[in-house]
């Protein structure tokens, strides 16, 4: 993030600002209207989590100074960002040296010292009390002035400050001085809450060490982990956190990866398996190639991605910052009908029923209402991302709650994404042939299967394979390219027969090994069979056990796959959930349609050919190690590569949606219990404003709950999943 970028000439520059005090969505609200009758800001985007503000500005029209006073007057003091974030602005004070913390502490004190010089003398009490109510009126004063040219004259601190205000009109100085007192430890007591849970993502940054162990030429040197590039060679001593997300080349370990996916038991990992920045090896030392640089590891994408999904508000959310739009002025309407109508209709006390009116003022703050949605969806999809659920946006939280169907792709999904050649039948040509040409047309693909092939063809010694052109995917089919001057297709049997070059013999071949569990390839030149690859690709580990957990939830699963009818039901038989196989993307993409009419639906899975079907669904879930693409249109995230991942994410969900249920519960209960009592004239002013502040109190600290939330799913125990010795035919 930079503090203001070069823009192309005639261009207004992007400006990032690190602003104090925005702890809440009133205060997003606040900034985001102001900023909207701003002349020349556009493209104002801000960010609970972290607190910051980006726009660009035409300084022409408005110039930077006039912009930063505005923010301000709002009551928000801004620091522009440069370089990267600035660690010294955006580090968080100390309460009692915030600006609201100093407020509260003086305020306090001067109430107390005004209640002591009443023993003293009683006459001194009233200008003790007038101190600390102007003191705390002041800035919120000027706040609601703020807010009121931002096109907000209803916020909630106009509504304290006529409340302040009223009170010293009908001598009520003591209660006015109390009222805005608490009203203050409301506000601090937001920030307090809003930073616990903002900590919990800023946390996963301390993850990274800050230097590496480097090799070159032999030697280790020590450098700045944003230093390295691709390739580098890194080498880590047991107890060392790994610096960057690579593959090691050299060594076995141990390696703890809980710190970014949550998994609780260290991994075996060797040569060839991927690490994480930010995971612990445990008892080996280990030389690593860099594969990703520090900007782009994993712990800064989960960082970037929820700091994201505050711009994707839940529906709730939502619905209850509309709600708070028309709520607030109608409290203001209520509370003038309340303190003029029965004086004048029915001849009750003025200043009784002024009181009231006041009291009323303060019992109609949204503050507790507006954070309860907000501080549940915040701490929610903290938890998640400290335990490998990464969740877009609160829309995505919400949604996942109420899936009735589950999705799932096969490969690499519910499977290890890990196949093997079991078999090798050719037809008219050698077995090596076989392999040669096979491996010469998937040498391009990232596909599981194509790389299956390729890295038995090199086992098997094919190393120089020839070189290919026109090679082309053929989505949900296979691939094509032409080889030595011919064109050489790989595709299932269902598209070898519908290209009429599958034979007899060659198709009843091909059903015995899917019968048998394989997945099927076969490989065809100038519209003839050259011969059958046949490839296993073995259920995860925790596959049986996550699809039990969905059910036990009542969500049904399903799995639908591009693979033949008879692998697709032999593996759906052993999980226990049913199928639709042989299926194209865009029978997948039928398919989700067909399950949304039925209810929610997410969909799992982990390639470029599920892309489609994870944008269709309600909430798409890309599953671990899935690709760029699918991660990018995905809704959600599994760090963790098992099926177990996606009943949690339903779990949390719930946990986070029960939350926000509480919450409304607590802002709306208190408040009228608080009502009802006004009107009766049972409480006064003070208890009024408490009813906000104590709303406020139990809704942030009933999110913080969140934070600690653990799956309550059968954590499976982990066998080692079957391998499969190649054959040839």
């Amino acid at each position: 993030m930079t503090g203001s970028v070069r823009p192309p000439e005639g261009t207004p520059p992007t400006l990032d600002y690190f602003v104090e005090g925005m702890d809440c969505p009133t205060c997003v609200r606040k900034i985001e209207g102001a900023l909207e009758r701003l002349p020349g800001a556009q493209n104002a985007r801000t960010n609970l989590t972290t607190q910051t503000l980006t726009l660009t500005l035409d300084e022409a029209t408005t110039p930077r100074e006039v912009l930063e006073k505005n923010l301000r007057a709002l009551g928000h003091e801004p620091q522009l960002l440069n370089g990267t974030t600035d660690a010294k602005a955006t580090q968080p004070k100390p309460w009692y040296r915030t600006r609201q913390g100093q407020l509260v502490v003086t305020s306090g004190a001067l109430l107390v010292l005004a209640y002591v010089f009443g023993l003293l003398e009683p006459r001194l009490a009233f200008w003790g009390y007038l101190a600390a109510t102007l003191l705390g009126t002041w800035p919120l004063a000027r706040k609601a002035y703020a807010a009121g040219r931002a096109g907000d004259p209803f916020s909630i601190n106009t509504l304290v400050t006529l409340a302040a205000i009223g009170a010293l009109l009908i001598g009520q100085a003591a209660e006015a001085a109390v009222v805005v007192f608490f009203f203050a430890v409301g506000e601090l007591l937001e920030g307090v809450a809003v930073g616990r849970a903002r900590s919990g993502i800023k946390a996963l940054s301390a993850l990274t060490p800050r230097t590496a162990k480097v090799l070159k030429k032999g030697k280790v040197f020590e450098l700045p982990v944003e230093s390295l590039k691709v390739g580098t060679l890194i080498q880590v001593q047991p107890g060392d956190r790994i610096p960057a997300d690579g593959v090691i080349t050299e060594g076995r370990a141990g390696v703890d990866d809980s710190p970014v996916t949550g998994e609780s038991m260290p991994l075996n990992k060797g040569t060839g398996d991927a690490v994480y920045a930010g995971s612990i090896s445990t008892d080996g030392v280990l030389t690593i190639r860099v594969e990703k640089e520090a900007r782009d590891n994993t712990i800064a994408q989960m960082i970037h991605l929820v700091e994201q999904a505050e711009a994707s508000k839940a529906p709730t959310a939502r619905f209850i910052d509309r709600f708070s739009r028309v709520y607030t002025p109608f409290v203001v309407l209520v509370a003038a009908l309340t303190a003029v109508l029965p004086p004048l209709l029915f001849g009750g006390d003025w200043a009784a029923w002024f009181y009231k009116g006041i009291a009323l003022l303060l019992i109609g703050c949204p503050c507790a209402l507006v954070l309860s949605v907000p501080a549940a969806i915040t701490s929610g999809l903290s938890a998640g991302a400290r335990r490998g659920l990464l969740i877009k946006g609160g829309a995505a939280l919400e949604a996942m709650g109420g899936v009735k169907t589950v999705a799932f792709d096969k490969t690499g999904t519910l499977t290890a994404g890990h196949p093997q050649v079991t078999n090798l039948v050719p037809f008219g040509i050698g077995t090596a042939e076989l392999l040669r040409l096979a491996a010469a047309v998937e040498q391009g693909s990232g596909h599981p299967l194509a790389r299956a092939i390729v890295d038995h063809a090199k086992a098997e010694g094919a190393v120089d394979l020839p070189t290919v052109t026109d090679g082309a995917a053929l989505p949900g089919q296979g691939v094509h390219a032409v080889v030595e001057g011919q064109t050489v297709l790989i595709g299932s049997p269902r598209y070898a027969q519908e290209q009429g070059a599958l034979q007899d013999e060659a198709a009843q071949r091909a059903a015995l090994l899917e019968e048998q569990g394989n997945t099927v390839v076969v490989l065809m030149r100038a519209g003839q069979t050259l011969g059958l690859i046949a490839l296993r690709d073995e259920p995860r580990a925790d596959a049986r056990q996550g699809i039990m957990d969905l059910k036990a939830l009542g969500v049904t699963p399903v799995m639908l796959t591009g693979d033949n009818a008879r692998t697709g039901t032999a593996i759906a038989a052993d999980l226990g959930l049913d199928v639709r196989a042989e299926l194209l993307p865009a029978d997948k993409l039928r398919l989700i349609g067909d399950l949304k009419a039925a209810g929610t639906v997410a969909m799992i899975g982990d390639g470029i050919n599920d892309a489609p079907a994870l944008a269709a669904a309600d909430v798409g879930v890309a599953m671990g190690g899935a690709t760029d693409v699918a991660l990018e249109t995905a809704s959600a995230a599994l760090l963790r590569a098992e099926v177990r991942g996606v009943a949690e994410l339903v779990e949390l969900s719930r946990a986070t949606m029960n939350n926000i249920r509480m919450n409304v519960a607590f802002a709306i209960g208190l408040k009228l219990i608080f009502l009802v009592t006004t009107l009766l004239g049972i409480t006064g002013l003070w208890p009024a404003i408490l009813s906000d502040t104590g709303a406020t109190a139990l809704v942030t600290a009933n999110a913080l709950r969140l934070l600690s939330w653990q799956a309550r799913t059968h954590k499976a125990q982990r066998r080692p999943t079957g391998t499969s010795v190649p054959q040839t035919a």
